[in-house]
């Protein structure tokens, strides 16, 4: 390979984008777009549940639990009057997700020493905020019963009630179990997926389609040169891309990066690097801009946002398709965006997902290469 060549395919696709300035202007403007979007928009915390509370006792105990759920961040109180009707009417338009309802025996059987009732309604057309939602209550309600058996024990000169089992929970990483901080650094590998497996792909198929791969392959450039240049232009735009999804994650959210920068980069220009490289594949096999954008999509965005433990968790899929995620490089990606924000790990612990995107990249350069020989005979 000679530099000379090299520079000058490299100078011809940076000319190509500075050109299409709205194609530019979009792939710098996606990552921020799509970080304040899911940053702000798409969150996996579940509080403020609407509740709406039926209180048929009116007793100073049911208040009581009610002052509890309103003092809770994980629900809110929808305000005015309660029966079972309007507790339907709220669940059926979305206006609640949760009805309480407390029997009119509730603080007699408490002052009785009998057990006392509590009627959860749910929406469950939402199965996952649903079950959220039910264990929230039920915790609440369980200290507030604890609490009163406390009481009564006191009462009675019984002591101070003691649980079996002392629970102490200690939440490494994500203290404040902010999803954003889960959601942010996984988006990054989403938005260099898209940025490099859709710009690329119609790089080669352009040339077919404009007529101008015949004047390419009239010079002397090499397929390896030809492929590079083509890389190296979209390289630097994706490395743009990620600085931004980088300063707008750490900057604007406020996503810690407790691992080191240098790694982060390092990585981040692996996966990019692959995901040229397949972006190229696609835009090699096939001569039309629209069927490489079609199959760019399905096979580069659709498995980055789907399989890759963005927001879906692995291990909860069926067995056969974790197999298939195991060929997914976005998977490997995550699990270092993850691991250096999150945790500070570092080459010791991630070695094997950077040494897969190694391997991914080598393999599809070389395929792409092959191809673009083939085309070029």
């Amino acid at each position: 390979m000679k530099w000379r060549r090299f520079r000058a395919i490299f100078h011809k696709e940076a000319l190509h984008i500075m050109r299409d300035w709205r194609s530019l202007m979009m792939a710098l403007a996606v990552p921020l777009v799509l970080l304040l979007l899911f940053g702000y928009a798409l969150t996996l915390d579940v509080d403020r549940i609407l509740t709406v509370i039926y209180d048929q006792d009116q007793t100073p105990q049911s208040r009581e639990l009610i002052q509890r759920f309103q003092g809770s961040r994980y629900f809110q109180i929808v305000p005015g009057p309660a029966n079972y009707r309007t507790i339907v009417k709220h669940i059926d338009d979305s206006s609640a997700l949760l009805g309480i309802v407390i029997p009119n025996d509730f603080a007699h059987k408490i002052e009785s020493s009998q057990e006392a009732k509590v009627q959860l309604l749910l929406d469950g057309s939402d199965s996952n905020t649903a079950s959220i939602a039910v264990g929230y209550a039920e915790a609440l309600i369980l200290a507030y019963s604890a609490e009163l058996r406390e009481a009564m024990l006191l009462r009675r000169g019984q002591g101070k009630l003691k649980m079996p089992v002392d629970v102490r929970i200690r939440v490494l990483y994500n203290n404040e179990l902010k999803s954003k901080n889960f959601i942010v650094p996984g988006l990054i590998a989403v938005i260099l997926m898209i940025i490099a497996a859709l710009l690329t792909s119609l790089t080669i198929a352009r040339e077919w389609e404009n007529g101008t791969m015949e004047q390419l392959l009239s010079t002397p450039v090499r397929p390896t040169e030809l492929l590079l240049g083509k890389l190296a232009a979209y390289f630097v735009l994706g490395m743009a891309d990620m600085v931004i999804s980088l300063i707008v994650g750490v900057g604007i959210f406020g996503v810690p990066l407790r691992g080191s920068t240098l790694l982060l980069i390092v990585t981040s220009a692996l996966f990019l690097f692959g995901a040229l490289c397949w972006g190229i594949l696609l835009s090699t096999i096939t001569r039309s801009q629209l069927l490489a954008y079609q199959l760019s999509l399905l096979s580069s965005f659709l498995p980055a946002f789907l399989l890759s433990g963005f927001i879906y968790s692995i291990d909860n899929m069926p067995f056969v398709i974790q197999q298939f995620t195991r060929i997914v490089p976005a998977r490997y990606f995550v699990a270092i965006l993850q691991g250096v924000f999150m945790k500070g790990t570092g080459l010791e612990v991630l070695w094997m997902q950077m040494l897969f995107l190694v391997m991914y990249g080598a393999l599809v350069f070389t395929i792409a290469v092959r191809k673009m020989r083939q085309k070029m005979a």
